[in-house]
């Protein structure tokens, strides 16, 4: 067997990370479907008889590569522990900057915020309160984003009509010296 061809199915049976047609890998990667079946049958063999943490599953005429059953329990406490974490100031201002003006792009968000937010999109994204609202027709075509039905459900809202003109003070966490709103612009007016 060619081992070059099986870790390059390997690792596209990775990146997919759902289950994937033997007939769609060979179209997408220019080869027999019988050459792709043979290769994903050699590797699950192999992947079997190591025992190891992975096995590929055959289901319904698809291939997927999982983890197996044994370490359910273990991946299961470190997703929810990842996806329990509270939200940062950091990360209330970037949902902020989208929700008040979506669709935006990740260069509108820093550019309200003043600093790097890449990471802190790529968080909120994989947590479900931000998702891709498509590609603006732009050079270099980049990615807007807006909030999800998720974000409406964590925060309590039917719709983004419903998110507030100004900001209240319990979000500060401490009752706030009277003069402190004297003179405040709505909020949506400090995000344009």
């Amino acid at each position: 067997m060619n081992t070059n061809l099986e870790q390059m199915l390997l690792a596209v049976l990775f990146a997919v990370g759902e289950p994937v047609s033997p007939e769609k890998i060979a179209s997408a990667l220019d080869m027999s479907t019988d050459s792709v079946r043979s290769l994903i049958e050699h590797l699950r063999d192999m992947l079997d008889t190591q025992d190891g943490a992975l096995q590929i599953l055959y289901l319904g005429g698809q291939y997927q590569l999982s983890t197996r059953e044994r370490y359910t329990e273990d991946i299961r406490k470190v997703m929810n522990e990842r996806r329990n974490v509270p939200l940062t100031p950091a990360a209330l201002e970037v949902l902020a900057a989208v929700a008040y003006n979506q669709p935006v792009t990740r260069a509108y968000v820093e550019q309200v915020r003043g600093v790097d937010s890449s990471g802190i999109i790529t968080n909120l994204v994989e947590k479900g309160l931000l998702e891709e609202a498509g590609r603006l027709d732009l050079p270099g075509r980049p990615i807007s984003y807006k909030t999800t039905a998720h974000f409406l459900r964590t925060f309590g809202l039917s719709s983004l009509e419903e998110l507030p003109l100004t900001i209240p003070e319990e979000v500060f966490g401490e009752e706030l010296p009277d003069d402190f709103l004297e003179g405040q612009m709505e909020f949506s007016d400090t995000l344009n």
